[in-house]
């Protein structure tokens, strides 16, 4: 064989080798409130008490545990859901629903540091319920 033959049977290997290995672009991820939908909270039960509001109700959130540690949900829309907050107040339980997307900061440090964010996830909500858990009662 001479040079030249040898030389395209390699080149060819390597165009193949590339085409068969490429696993295509991998989506990046879309953070933060009214982005890609992670998933959805469906009458999520939990204690009032685990709700969290600034005095001036500018911010919220809440934690669940995820059988290590605990995520974290600040609401997207924590001004909209403030009066429904108070008008809870002295309620034991709670049920929440809404959209959940990822949080911009999380997403951007476990990505330098993937091992330390796995324990624990922190995501944001946009609430679209927020109601008295009535079990029992009347």
């Amino acid at each position: 064989m001479n040079n030249r033959l040898i030389r395209e049977i390699v080149i060819v290997v390597i165009i193949l080798l590339q085409l068969l290995f490429f696993q295509g672009c991998k989506k990046q991820v879309k953070c933060g409130c009214g982005k890609d939908i992670l998933k959805s909270l469906d009458n999520e039960l939990m204690d009032y008490s685990s709700l969290s509001y600034s005095a001036n109700g500018e911010s919220a959130s809440f934690s669940i545990y995820n059988g290590i540690y605990y995520d974290t949900y600040y609401f997207c829309n924590p001004e909209e859901m403030y009066d429904t907050y108070t008008d809870l107040a002295g309620e034991e339980q709670v049920l929440i629903s809404g959209n959940v997307y990822w949080d911009c900061t999380y997403v951007m440090n476990s990505s330098n540091n993937p091992y330390y964010y796995s324990y624990y996830k922190i995501y944001n909500i946009e609430i679209t319920g927020m109601k008295s858990y009535l079990y029992g009662k009347k």
